[in-house]
């Protein structure tokens, strides 16, 4: 494993993160397909002992139970010390006024919720799932500001929105004297590519590290585009973000695999970590190969041909993820 700094700061991160959201309790109504504490267990002692050392999961993955069983099994499995937890707010917690968004009233009920399913007293990165536009980002910036200083996260992290929302964040902090974001988790694979148009270049200039989620657009880019699975079945997100005209970048993804003798996972999470604004995919596990291709994504080299044939079959999409 490579470890990297994020953004401007010191914390030193692997090049590879492990995505928490594939396991809790599924009975919560979340996706039928996560695992539970006992299939997860050997995944994430497996993560950790393959050097990854960050750990992403949300508030709202499973109504809670990915934060409880991810805190459960790092307690297992490595000192507090030697993991980066990283969780989210935003999402709707409950049904009812106040249940979601980012007010102050959220921000500071929710992370107390977090970190007591995650059972520390801290987490590494605090980040804001969403753009909420229902709240003032003078109330949201102050109130994460206040979460730092009260120690109960060391940074802060921001995902999909536009990059103008990024920069009113980043400017509100600045004018206040609040804590910054020093990460985006933005939606960023071979098939989904518009982020470079305005988030990325924003993201290189002022040195704030990228957490790519869904490196493999949902497992479209580890299989042949007519080939199924559980999860691509019941997704009806990921049915609205991919079409068909990514065929051929899927089909470009298979005829790099075949000529390398390695497999699609890693040609796709390859490609990501040849592009220099990008710090660590957030890659999804639910079965040890997954794990495989990842680390083994962080040593593969790719040419410039490569990269260019993954490339050229790209077509624009409209913004989605946000």
């Amino acid at each position: 494993m490579r470890y990297t700094r994020l953004g401007n700061t010191g914390l030193e991160v692997s090049v590879v993160s492990l995505g928490c959201m594939s396991w809790g309790d599924s009975s919560q109504g979340w996706h039928p397909w996560i695992l539970d504490e006992d299939a997860a267990r050997p995944i994430v002692r497996a993560a950790f002992e393959a050097g990854i050392n960050v750990f992403d999961t949300a508030n709202v993955y499973a109504a809670g139970t990915s934060e409880e069983v991810t805190g459960r099994l790092l307690k297992e499995i490595a000192t507090r010390d030697e993991v980066v937890i990283a969780t989210k707010v935003n999402g709707v917690m409950r049904p009812g006024p106040n249940g979601g968004g980012l007010s102050r009233r959220a921000i500071m009920a929710e992370i107390d919720h977090s970190l007591r399913r995650l059972g520390v007293d801290h987490v590494d990165l605090y980040q804001i799932h969403r753009w909420d536009p229902h709240t003032p980002i003078e109330e949201t910036m102050e109130a994460l500001h206040d979460v730092v200083k009260a120690g109960k996260a060391r940074y802060l992290g921001a995902s999909s929105m536009y990059a103008w929302q990024f920069a009113k964040a980043q400017y509100t902090a600045d004018l206040h004297g609040w804590t910054r974001f020093v990460s985006m988790q933005d939606h960023y694979n071979l098939l989904y590519r518009e982020e470079e148009r305005e988030m990325l270049p924003f993201c290189a200039d002022a040195g704030v590290g990228v957490l790519p989620w869904s490196p493999l657009a949902r497992g479209r880019l580890a299989r042949p585009w007519d080939e199924t699975t559980r999860r691509l079945e019941s997704d009806r997100f990921g049915a609205e973000l991919y079409p068909e005209s990514d065929r051929a970048v899927v089909d470009a993804v298979g005829a790099v695999a075949e000529r390398l003798g390695v497999p699609r996972a890693q040609v796709a999470l390859a490609w990501l970590l040849h592009q220099p604004v990008v710090t660590s995919p957030i890659v999804g596990v639910t079965r040890m190969q997954h794990l495989t291709d990842a680390v083994a994504a962080v040593d593969l080299e790719l040419s410039a041909d490569d990269l260019a044939e993954l490339a050229a079959g790209y077509v624009p999409h409209a913004v989605a993820g946000h």
